[in-house]
């Protein structure tokens, strides 16, 4: 079966509980046209470079899929109704990446960063 990543942004005053919720909707849509999600990440709530019906904030859904091309149809058409998703884009990958997306490295190293220039010891 092809391979898929799946990104949604959803609107910034949805609790994480709701935006979970959105994912677990895909996950089932995509289980219910016979294909399986192998990976979903949330990438948490960040700043749009641009303002998108009001929001300057989004919540960031990633899903690695495995599925037929009607699956696929099916989640982008059942994504385009709701309402809390205020943007989505899918594309078709040879292989998924192996471990943590390049989101989620991103994040980790800012968390890891050293100390600031001006707290070194001199």
């Amino acid at each position: 079966m092809p391979l898929y990543e799946h990104v949604f942004l959803a609107r910034q005053d949805l609790a994480q509980a709701q935006v979970d919720a959105l994912a677990e909707n895909a996950t089932k849509i995509i289980a219910d046209n016979g294909g399986k999600v192998v990976k979903t990440e949330t990438w948490g709530l960040r700043g749009l470079a641009y303002r998108i019906a009001k929001n300057r904030k989004a919540h960031y859904v990633m899903l690695d899929v495995d599925a037929p091309a009607p699956a696929m149809a099916e989640l982008e058409r059942q994504t385009g109704i709701n309402e809390d998703v205020i943007r989505f884009m899918t594309i078709r990958v040879d292989a998924h990446e192996k471990g943590p997306s390049a989101m989620m490295r991103k994040q980790d190293r800012e968390r890891t960063r050293g100390p600031r220039r001006d707290e070194m010891e001199v």
